[in-house]
């Protein structure tokens, strides 16, 4: 079978869930949501209510402490974040945030992707001293760099680590650690890296005001959920609890925020900031900050985000437009590449495994992605960095997670980590010719706990095509943003007659089916998927089951509904 569709409400969550349309109900429980009172809160985040004390945040109230003492005695402070779209806007944020309060003496440094590598570099902290800086601030990175903190702190440098990975046994020796991972005092540790940064800002403003020492207006920061709110939704944070509140409020400040460069960057896209949605962040947005590390200097992106110039946000945006352009001439070629392989191989294995020296591993995962949304199972992409090192990115492709995989393997790899869906690792020379079989015996060995479910979409609810109208998007609005742990609805849509079937696109690697449902005809969409792809090769007349998610697009001036179809059966 397809797919499967998700066990009806109990009787006692609909009872508790009353106040709502029976759908949203249904939506609401297979979300895990089946109490009244969090049911409310879901649907209505709430920035002043539903955020924790950042004083919860171990080592916060030392760090705030040393933060002010720095602001007091205007010391030259870095900022120093990680290269992706979580790091860049996190630096941003802190940028903003300095100048907002007055204080000049500061720098932002991000490391090049190519020639540092992931993560704070011990080799960039004599320059830091050489320039006078005695505090350094890490964003998204920090918390199992523990020889450039200590080569920090031996040149007097203090260094306050903001991150949100998970620390190793023991964590670096720095003035303060903030990261709601290193143990259990926080209420919830599933916020990015700008998010705990942004902690961070709260905690100092709060005690800042309370001291007669920050005079900023009382709600001004909120002008810079902006930037966590983009690096909650492009790192793929769990959208429930605080990171549902940043991702909500983020949106609401982006539809109106001043800044330049995300004006010309959306208009150039045909994107609209009013109507903007977690989509544009995902499709739009964070490729494009991305790009700049992976094809070139991640400062642009910085840059980008930051220019109060409306010449430089337009050369900025346009340097990134054709960064972007390159990244995805090379992962085209590179997806050509690995399927062409694939399809020489007898048969496809359970694992897939494959590298080229040349490839680079900033853009092996776009691939890996790829190929795991295709063929419904894990895949391993891997290239060479500029030192040499073999280094690569996978995907889950279903059920199987990819960081069981590699613990099952670990003998097979240098370093891997990663999530549950996607997870990064670098091999040995002398062991990249063995690593498939390993990996291989790892899922056998794996493939017992799994229930069958990688290769079957599970479907929300049933519904028929009349019951695609407009109080239905409107449902499902409720229910936004969407993410990790609050996907999109997917709805099994049977007896569709298909009206039309036609391929679009530059590269004719698009496919748009029409259909009548309850608000007269629709489009359904699906990208880079031609018909020979679904599990029901879709043709004109023929009638079909959809599995599809409902949505909305606004683009060249013109809000669209339409259905984003992922299979036909």
């Amino acid at each position: 079978m397809p797919y499967t569709v998700l066990p009806t409400i109990s009787e006692a969550a609909r009872t508790a869930l009353s106040a709502h349309e029976p759908l949203l109900q249904q939506l609401l429980a297979n979300r895990g949501i089946t109490e009244g009172d969090t049911a409310l809160q879901f649907l209505n985040p709430d920035y002043e209510t539903q955020l924790h004390d950042p004083f919860l945040l171990t080592d916060m109230s030392r760090s705030v402490d040393r933060v002010l003492q720095a602001l007091r005695d205007k010391e030259r402070i870095v900022i120093y974040s990680d290269y992706d779209c979580d790091g860049i806007p996190g630096g941003v944020m802190l940028h903003d945030f300095f100048t907002l309060v007055g204080h000049d003496n500061f720098e932002n440094y991000i490391p090049h992707r190519h020639e540092e590598g992931y993560g704070f570099n011990a080799d960039s902290v004599p320059a830091f001293k050489e320039r006078g800086a005695t505090l350094i601030i890490t964003v998204d990175c920090g918390i199992t760099d523990h020889v450039a903190v200590l080569a920090a702190q031996a040149l007097g440098i203090d260094v306050i680590v903001t991150d949100h990975h998970e620390p190793s046994d023991t964590l670096p020796q720095a003035f303060a650690v903030i990261n709601p991972k290193r143990d259990d005092a926080y209420p919830f540790s599933g916020i990015c890296g700008t998010a705990v940064a942004f902690k961070l800002v709260q905690a100092v403003l709060q005690r800042g005001r309370e001291q007669e020492f920050i005079t900023l207006k009382e709600g001004m920061e909120k002008w810079l959920l902006d930037l966590v709110g983009i690096a909650t939704i492009a790192d793929m944070m769990p959208l429930r609890d605080e990171s549902r509140v940043f991702a909500h409020y983020g949106l609401r400040v982006l539809r109106k925020s001043p800044r330049l460069g995300l004006q010309h960057l959306l208009r150039k896209a045909g994107g609209s900031q009013r109507f903007l949605t977690e989509d544009d962040i995902g499709f739009t947005i964070a490729p494009r900050i991305n790009a700049a590390s992976r094809m070139d200097d991640p400062e642009d992106a910085f840059h980008m985000l930051r220019t109060r110039d409306e010449g430089e946000a337009g050369a900025y945006v346009a340097h990134l437009e054709k960064l972007n352009n390159e990244r995805k001439g090379v992962v085209a070629s590179m997806t050509r590449e690995a399927k062409k392989r694939l399809k020489e191989r007898s048969e496809i294995s359970s694992v897939v495994v494959m590298g080229n020296p040349e490839w680079r591993p900033s853009l092996v995962g776009l691939v890996a992605h790829t190929l795991a949304d295709e063929f419904r199972r894990p895949v391993f992409l891997w290239g060479r960095d500029g030192k040499g090192i073999i280094k690569g990115s996978c995907r889950s492709g279903g059920a199987a997670s990819v960081v069981s995989l590699m613990e099952r393997a670990t003998d097979a790899f240098l370093t891997h980590g990663g999530h549950h869906a996607s997870g990064g690792f670098s091999v040995s020379h002398e062991r990249i010719h063995t690593l498939e079989d390993a990996l291989l015996q790892a899922f056998a060995a794996y493939a017992e706990d799994l229930s069958g479910s990688a290769h079957t979409h599970v479907a929300d609810a049933v519904i028929a095509p009349s019951d695609i109208t407009d109080a239905l998007f409107r449902t499902i609005d409720m229910l936004s943003p969407f993410g990790p742990e609050n996907p999109k609805p997917l709805f099994a849509i049977p007896d569709v007659l298909l009206d039309r079937v036609a391929i679009f696109g530059k590269q004719a690697n698009h496919t748009k089916i029409n259909i009548r449902t309850g608000r007269g005809r629709m489009d359904g969409i699906a990208f880079f998927k031609l018909p020979d792809s679904f599990t029901n090769m879709p043709e004109e007349g023929k009638t079909v089951t959809l599995l599809a998610h409902l949505e909305r697009s606004f683009f060249m001036g013109r809000l669209e509904s339409r259905l984003r179809v992922v299979d036909v059966v």
